[in-house]
Parts: structure tokens; sequence; C-alpha cells
């Protein structure tokens, strides 16, 4: 019973991060559960793993790929940023991206890809973020069970609280495989778009549209 509420304990939406980041030990405990728990799952699905030489070692592969890329950002601590005082006092827009993404819907665990564009009005006396950490934060909270709502909004949440902009918004535009290979199966072609405005992105009509203006210029590209 003790080792349940433990369990219990540190466990979390699926969307979000566990209590502390795991370290080694523990990913190699979970990955090595996590393909016991597939080969039970391959038995139930008469799905032979032990001499077929297809699926003799896919057990394994499914809870690296589990442990250490799809759900990598529940594992992880967030993402280290780097900022820099904002010398010149820019307070225009920034707009960054197409940032690729690429996540696992939490209803049917299926792929979920596309990209990401984020807008920002700086702080004249704040802070900016180095780019690339734009595309890890994405990247680390992409890496997660997810619906697309919810993971907009973590975004946007984590870049408001580390750079405290004037402005922000985070757009994201993707493909969900629940839709193309179950289901419906619509075409790729067929996405889904969602944003979040916070600050003078989201009260001024003039600077929202200034950056979708941007976003249609580096999705035509």
């Amino acid at each position: 019973m003790t080792a349940q509420v433990h369990q219990l304990n540190i466990a979390r939406l699926g969307n979000e991060a566990v209590d502390a980041p795991l370290n080694e030990a523990d990913k190699a405990n979970m990955t090595a559960a996590v393909a016991r728990k597939v080969e039970e799952l391959f038995d139930v699905l008469r799905i032979d793993y032990r001499i077929d030489h297809n699926t003799r070692d896919t057990p394994g592969r499914v809870a690296r790929m589990l442990v250490d890329e799809t759900l990598r950002g529940r594992y992880d601590g967030l993402p280290v940023i780097t900022e820099f005082d904002n010398v010149a006092r820019y307070d225009q827009l920034i707009v960054i991206g197409p940032i690729d993404l690429r996540s696992t819907c939490a209803h049917h665990l299926m792929p979920i890809y596309g990209h990401a564009i984020v807008g920002v009005l700086p702080q004249k006396d704040g802070k900016i973020i180095g780019l690339s950490k734009y595309d890890r934060i994405v990247d680390h909270f992409a890496s997660r069970l997810q619906i697309q709502e919810e993971l907009v909004m973590q975004i946007a949440n984590y870049i408001d609280e580390v750079s405290k902009p004037r402005g922000l918004a985070v757009r994201i535009s993707a493909v969900h495989m629940c839709r193309t290979h179950r289901g419906v199966r619509t075409g790729h072609d067929g996405r889904m778009v969602s944003s979040a405005f916070f600050g003078e992105l989201r009260d001024s009509q003039e600077t929202k549209g200034q950056f979708l203006l941007e976003c249609q210029g580096l999705e035509r590209q």
C-alpha cells in the first residue's frame, strides 16, 4: 500500500511534470518496467515478441521511446533560459517561427505535428530571451501527452513567467493523426489552430493584427 500511495503522490496529469526530475537510474527503472508492460500488452494482442524478428525487441524500443522522447517533458527539468539585458531598450514586436512542433495526443496516443509561432513585445528595461530558447520551450512542453488547447497555454504561461513581456502571443497550427489515421480519416491538409494572447497583444487589436499578419507571411514560406 505504501508503494502505491507513493506512486499516486508523484503522479500528475499526463501533460504535467512529475514532482521532481528523474535521474538516470529512475529513468532506467521506469524503462524496464514499461518494457514489461508492453510485453503484457503484446501478449493480450497476440503479438509475438519472442520469436518474430520484426517485434522481438519492440517492447524495449517502445519503452525507451516513451521515457526518453515522447514523454521526456514530464521527466526532465524545465529548459534553462538564457536572458540578455535589453540594452537597446527595444520595445517593438518580435516574431519567432515557425518552430517545429511534435507532440502526442492524450486521447488516442497518436502524433500531433505542425509548428508554433511566438510574438513578443519586450519591456524596454526588461530581458530578452535567447532566440533558440523558444524552440527548447516548445519542444519541452510538447514532449508530453497533450491536447493542443492546453499545450499552447503551457508554452505561453512559461514564456510570460520567465520574461514578463508587455505582450505575448503563441499560435500553434498542427495536424492531428487521431483525425488522419483513425475515425473520419481526414486529409493531412486539415489542421487545428489555437492561440494564446497576453498583455498588449491581447488588448490591442492593431498589435494583434500585426502579429497575425506576420504569421501569414511565415506560414507561406
